[in-house]
């Protein structure tokens, strides 16, 4: 694939590659994130059924989330060195062969093609977070937490039919005489590979090199990937506002992935049906993302501290209630709402700091690295919930992620803190 050719473009003609950029940007992110949203629930429900055991439910989520961890960074570097539209091309057609190896896994119970197949999913969600990054690479600075938050939004769709993909499984079930859960990956695949089709073809001049022409935009020499990474991690030591960003992603990011991680296998042991597992995760989602068009002009307008410290709060209730209420059906639904709010929050606002934060050539490779870092945290915390609620309860697991919230709340509310993001 080669790399889009770029060259200064006068305002007018900017404006129309804005909105051209985001339009495509949308598209792809509703269709790829049907595919990126069955792992919460549906994989993690197979690896139980596979395995019989709730902490290799934890593990699998672990999977996906060690992927998009581990992709962040290799497709940060490619979009650094060739623009986004290959990089995230890339991730949609390698989460697709992922999707692909999890029908036969869930055909034929196959353990370790299960694990393989939920690691290149994780190549999507990896990309799809890198997306809303893209949309921020032309924006104006006055703009950049709206426009970031808008393809966040648009996520909401994709990811809110994708945990509820049995549902049409079962119709692909009747007629092709896959399981239903292979039907719904054989879905899931097929809409990724339709997102990589989508960035390919439409995604023209690439926002990242045109961003690099443009007056005032910062260039540097060429690096290696080990440069690269080098360079994130001096950024992130001189950069005060930075870092803050950072801590909030990756706060957000643990809270949020412990909790969502483990209720879908908490929902079941109650008598929950995937159903009602496939609604739940769903409603959690549209917490996620339905309001990030609202979350990205709190931020432009009063601040991402600010923003941050409602996400804490709006974390915290949920958190209490999940400690509080947790055989209660309509509680954990309602934690599960609020937890995915909290974490839009914290979220739009670190990252739209992040973005702000960060300039230069090598700003795709620490977007790449910060979200790598976030998802590797992720993953830890997945890996850690399983056992943890195989051993105590979904009340005491909710207890521990009100305290991971700690720090974060501290350098909030600390002077220093509104120092380095105001």
């Amino acid at each position: 694939m080669s790399v889009s050719v770029v060259s200064p473009v006068s305002a007018s003609a900017l404006a129309e590659v804005r909105r051209r950029t985001t339009a495509v940007l949308v598209i792809s992110q509703v269709i790829g994130t049907i595919g990126v949203g069955v792992a919460p629930s549906i994989g993690v429900l197979l690896a139980e059924e596979v395995t019989q055991n709730e902490a290799w439910a934890g593990l699998a989520r672990t999977a996906s989330t060690l992927g998009a961890a581990l992709f962040g960074i290799p497709l940060g570097n490619l979009a650094a060195r060739r623009g986004r539209r290959v990089a995230l091309a890339t991730g949609w057609w390698t989460a697709a062969v992922g999707g692909a190896i999890l029908v036969a896994a869930a055909q034929w119970s196959l353990v370790v093609p299960l694990f393989v197949g939920l690691f290149l999913i994780g190549a999507g969600s990896a990309v799809s977070l890198q997306a809303r990054f893209a949309a921020a690479d032309l924006a104006e600075p006055h703009r950049k937490a709206r426009v970031l938050a808008m393809v966040v939004w648009v996520g909401t769709l994709g990811s809110v039919l994708g945990p509820n993909l049995g549902v049409p499984g079962e119709i692909v079930e009747r007629l092709t005489g896959l399981s239903v859960f292979g039907s719904a990956f054989g879905i899931a695949a097929a809409c990724m590979a339709i997102a990589g089709v989508v960035i390919i073809a439409a995604l023209r001049p690439d926002p990242l090199l045109l961003s690099r022409t443009l007056p005032g935009a910062q260039s540097a020499p060429a690096r290696t990937t080990g440069s690269r990474f080098a360079q994130m991690v001096a950024e992130l030591r001189t950069n005060a506002r930075a870092r803050y960003a950072v801590v909030a992603i990756i706060t957000a990011q643990i809270v949020m992935v412990a909790v969502m991680t483990m209720t879908p296998v908490h929902i079941a042991h109650h008598g929950g049906s995937v159903t009602l597992v496939g609604i739940t995760i769903s409603l959690h989602v549209l917490g996620m993302f339905a309001l990030a068009p609202v979350v990205g002009q709190l931020v432009d307008r009063i601040g991402a501290r600010i923003t941050v410290l409602i996400g804490l709060a709006i974390f915290l209730a949920s958190l209490l209630i999940g400690a509080l209420r947790p055989d209660g059906t309509g509680w954990i639904i309602t934690s599960l709402i609020l937890l995915g709010l909290g974490w839009s929050f914290v979220n739009v606002a670190g990252s739209a700091l992040f973005s702000a934060a960060v300039v230069g050539d090598h700003r795709a490779s620490a977007q790449g690295g910060v979200d790598a870092v976030s998802n590797l945290c992720g993953a830890t915390a997945a890996f850690a919930a399983g056992p943890l609620l195989a051993v105590s309860s979904f009340s005491f697991l909710a207890v521990v992620s009100i305290v991971v919230l700690v720090p974060l709340t501290v350098l909030s509310l600390l002077p220093a803190g509104r120092r380095w993001v105001e």
